[in-house]
């Protein structure tokens, strides 16, 4: 198969996982994706890399994410999200150990709000492609959810006199390291997925 391919030319074992897949998932298996990739995000959140006079952090939770969209589908990596999220809210499993409503009305509030909506679009667009190119723009079009709601709640809770500061603070500052985890989670994806057929 061409590594410029949107679409996969063979099913995948890995394709079970998804409910979209057309063959019926077993609740168990869908029940483990779903709590596996929202510990996948809290153990993310933990590796926290804070830069000087930049109000979000880079985390490695967003690789859960984005893989709990491709590898369990746009219901069950949205249900993942949801229960990271939910749980943050009583253990502290955000970013830098943090939980509690406070910290999800905070600065970052609208990433771990934006979460679910990456997950859900990321897995919207690999039901349709799946191939090595599709996941990419699939994680690319979970990524967009995400720095949007991001940067537009960034923007009202930091107060910052202009969009093109909050655009600058919430998504440009990020671009290297969202393209490189976009890059990672796609290609263990279609490598998993080839892996499996």
């Amino acid at each position: 198969m061409p590594a410029l391919a949107l679409r996969s030319p063979y099913a995948s074992a890995v394709d079970r996982l998804r409910t979209d897949a057309g063959a019926s998932t077993p609740a168990l298996t869908q029940v483990l994706g779903v709590v596996g990739f929202a510990a996948l995000a809290a153990l993310g959140a933990q590796a926290e890399f804070r830069f000087y006079l930049w109000e979000v952090p880079v985390t490695l939770q967003t690789l859960a994410v984005y893989g709990a969209g491709l590898f369990l589908g746009s219901r069950n990596g949205l249900l993942a999200m949801l229960l990271y999220v939910a749980a943050g809210l009583l253990l502290p499993i955000y970013s830098g150990g943090a939980s509690g409503v406070e910290h999800l009305l905070g600065l970052t509030g609208g990433y771990l709000l934006g979460m679910p909506l990456a997950a859900l679009a990321a897995g919207a667009v690999s039901r349709r492609w799946n191939g090595p190119l599709g996941a990419v723009v699939a994680a690319l079009a979970g990524s967009a959810a995400l720095f949007t709601l991001g940067v537009t709640w960034l923007h009202f809770a930091a107060d910052h006199a202009t969009w093109l500061e909050s655009i600058d603070k919430g998504w440009l500052r990020f671009i290297v390291w969202d393209l490189t985890k976009v890059g990672l989670v796609a290609a263990l994806y279609s490598g998993v997925r080839k892996l499996a057929a």
